[in-house]
C-alpha cells in the first residue's frame, strides 16, 4: 500500500512539474510567481530545460551506477551486481536516447534542423554508439560469469568517456548548442542563474527524473533476478 501512495504521489510530481513548464507565461519582466523571464534568443523554446537537462542527467547517473555496480561485481563475483551494473546501462541508454530526441525537437525549432552534427549531438551519438557496444558484447557472450566480467570491466571504461563527452568536449568546440566555446547567449540556461520559479520547476524536474529513473531500477533489478534465478534453476534441472 505504500509503495503504491509512492507511485500516485511521482505521477502526481511529474504531471505538475509537465504542466508548470507548459503552462507559466513567458514574460519580459516577471512580476507574478507564474511568469518565467524571457531569455533572449530562446523565448518559449526555453521551456526545454525543463524535460531535455533531467533525461541527460539521469542518463549519466545510471552510467555512474553502471560503473560502480561492475567494480562491485569484480570485487564480490556476485551476479546480482551484474544484473544491477547492466540495468543502469540499459536505462542510462533509454535517457541518453530521450535526451537526444527532445534536443533534437529543439533543435528543430531553434535551428531549423533536428540534426546538425554540433559538438554536442555528435558527442551524444558516440555515447549512444559506446553503450550500444556494450550490449552487443553482452549478447555474444553466453558464460554468465564470462559476460558479467567483460560487461564490468567494459562499463568501468566506458564510464571513463562520460564526462568528455558530456561535460567538457562540447565547451571545448564553438557550436550551436548553449554551452559552447562560441555560445554568447546561453545566459541563465547554463549558467542555472535562472530567476526562482524557473529554479524551482526545474529543480522539481530533476528531484522527479531521479525518482521515476529509481523506481524503474528497482523494478529492472527485480525482473532481472528473476531472470537470473530461473536460469539458474534450468541449468540445474
Amino acid at each position: 500500500m505504500k509503495y503504491k501512495f509512492w507511485k500516485i504521489l511521482l505521477g502526481i510530481w511529474l504531471a505538475l512539474v509537465i504542466i508548470v513548464g507548459f503552462s507559466f507565461d513567458i514574460v519580459d519582466s516577471p512580476q507574478n510567481w507564474n511568469e518565467f523571464p524571457n531569455i533572449p534568443g530562446l523565448e518559449n523554446k526555453a521551456r526545454i530545460i525543463f524535460f531535455h537537462v533531467p533525461t541527460a542527467w539521469i542518463a549519466v547517473i545510471a552510467f555512474l551506477m553502471a560503473m560502480v555496480n561492475g567494480i562491485r561485481y569484480l570485487q564480490k563475483n556476485d551476479l546480482e551486481y551484474d544484473v544491477r551494473s547492466s540495468s543502469a546501462a540499459g536505462l542510462g541508454l533509454i535517457f541518453c536516447i530521450l535526451a537526444t530526441v527532445t534536443g533534437a525537437i529543439w533543435a528543430k525549432f531553434n535551428w531549423g534542423a533536428y540534426w546538425n552534427w554540433d559538438p554536442r549531438q555528435t558527442s551524444i551519438f558516440v555515447l549512444m554508439l559506446i553503450y550500444g557496444a556494450y550490449f552487443a558484447l553482452r549478447s555474444a557472450i553466453e558464460v554468465d560469469e564470462k559476460r558479467a566480467s567483460l560487461s564490468a570491466v567494459y562499463a568501468i571504461i566506458a564510464f571513463v568517456t562520460v564526462p568528455f563527452f558530456v561535460f567538457i568536449m562540447p565547451r571545448m568546440m564553438s557550436g550551436l548548442h548553449p554551452g559552447s566555446a562560441s555560445d554568447e547567449g546561453a545566459g541563465p540556461v547554463v549558467d542555472f542563474s535562472m530567476d526562482t520559479t524557473m529554479y524551482i520547476v526545474f529543480l522539481a524536474s530533476l528531484f522527479g527524473f531521479t525518482l521515476l529513473y529509481l523506481w524503474i531500477y528497482e523494478l529492472r533489478v527485480r525482473l532481472g533476478m528473476i531472470e537470473l534465478r530461473y536460469e539458474s534453476l534450468r541449468s540445474h534441472e
